[in-house]
């Protein structure tokens, strides 16, 4: 009998943990969207968002100094200009650009982070080169744009952004030398 008792013990242990171990998997997402939201990392501006932020306070002047880093990463990384003036509500467009060194291909990911750390949540990209892996070939170099604007919602205390990206090398983004 109470091999029975056991048994039906383990076929509901067995049953239970994979359906929460599913449930917490579901959970994760909108977990990292909120964590992404709040910290500002990834703040992707949506096109309909776009069409209503038409408003530019041009009362107010905003600069934008620009960053560049790499981690573990044989590439040059650079802005081509050092800080941008921009008004709450415009549109801008910096670049930077990237050069890998290395004799074969090499993949990175940039991960943005503002300075004060308030200003990301304010700091809407449009289109940016920190979405997605970036994989460069020998000696190539490639120009990156980022397209933001700054809501115009920003403190008003707040003169200066920090915009820096750090380059990461992916496990595995590496080809082969020779």
């Amino acid at each position: 009998m109470s091999g029975n008792r056991s048994n039906n013990v383990m076929l509901r242990k067995l049953v239970v943990i994979p359906v929460a171990m599913f449930c917490f998997g579901f959970a994760l997402v909108p977990f990292y969207k909120k964590i992404c939201e709040v910290t500002g990392i990834n703040n992707i501006l949506k096109a309909d968002e776009i069409a209503r932020n038409t408003q530019v306070d041009y009362s107010r002047t905003i600069t934008v100094q620009l960053d560049a880093n790499t981690r573990s990463l044989a590439w040059n990384f650079e802005p081509l200009q050092g800080s941008v003036k921009v008004h709450p509500g415009e549109l801008m467009q910096v670049v930077y650009q990237a050069k890998n060194t290395l004799p074969y291909a090499v993949t990175g990911q940039a991960i943005p982070s503002f300075g004060p750390q308030l200003a990301g949540l304010y700091f809407k990209k449009v289109q940016c080169f920190c979405f997605s892996q970036q994989t460069l070939q020998a000696n190539e170099v490639r120009e990156m744009p980022v397209v933001f604007v700054i809501d115009p919602g920003l403190p008003k205390d707040v003169n200066t952004i920090t915009l820096s990206y750090t380059f990461f090398e992916v496990d595995g983004g590496r080809g082969k030398p020779g």
